[in-house]
């Protein structure tokens, strides 16, 4: 089935979500219908239009403590770029790296965490950044924005109906 895209009050896009927790979203109230697919959902007594693009109706605030570390923040907080040689990869091409070796007591955490290509991180490997010869092109910090907004999405894949509500933050890719 579909994915739906849902929109803050202030019609920021917040995340894709999948069919049924729109569905569900839009029973109690909380959404409204901006943009529908041609494909509906029957039910016994009623049949519906499947949304493509719902609203909150009441505006979700952010916090820093919110941002979830995961392998996709720590990737679009660094702008899919490898923080050592500093070239921009798809996400299937990048892995993420210590900067301070675990055996040196490093943690996996915002502020030890970069994105990193293959080749860097194999060349770099458990050393620290001056023993295998690098420099970070930014220091890695916790983001306080909500890093998975600026993840790149292929323009093939986007539905038309999306496309009115993603120049936020989003970069569409002609691929």
């Amino acid at each position: 089935m579909e994915q739906v895209l849902l929109l803050n009050a202030t019609f920021e896009p917040l995340k894709v979500i999948d069919w049924k927790r729109a569905i569900r979203l839009l029973t109690l109230e909380k959404v409204e219908v901006l943009e529908e697919y041609d494909k509906e959902i029957h039910s016994v007594t009623f049949a519906i239009k499947l949304p493509a693009v719902l609203r909150l109706l009441r505006y979700v605030k952010y916090r820093k403590k919110d941002i979830k570390f995961s392998r996709a923040n720590i990737y679009a907080r660094d702008n899919f770029s490898c923080q050592y040689c500093g070239h921009k990869f798809e996400s299937q091409d990048l892995t993420f790296d210590h900067v301070t070796p675990k055996r040196y007591g490093g943690h996996t955490e915002w502020r030890n965490i970069v994105t990193s290509c293959y080749r860097c991180n194999r060349v770099k490997g458990g050393k620290t950044l001056r023993e295998a010869g690098f420099k970070l092109r930014k220091k890695p910090v916790k983001p306080d924005w909500v890093p998975f907004l600026m993840i790149t999405i292929s323009a093939r894949s986007v539905p038309d109906s999306w496309r009115d509500y993603l120049y936020w933050n989003l970069e569409l890719k002609d691929t």
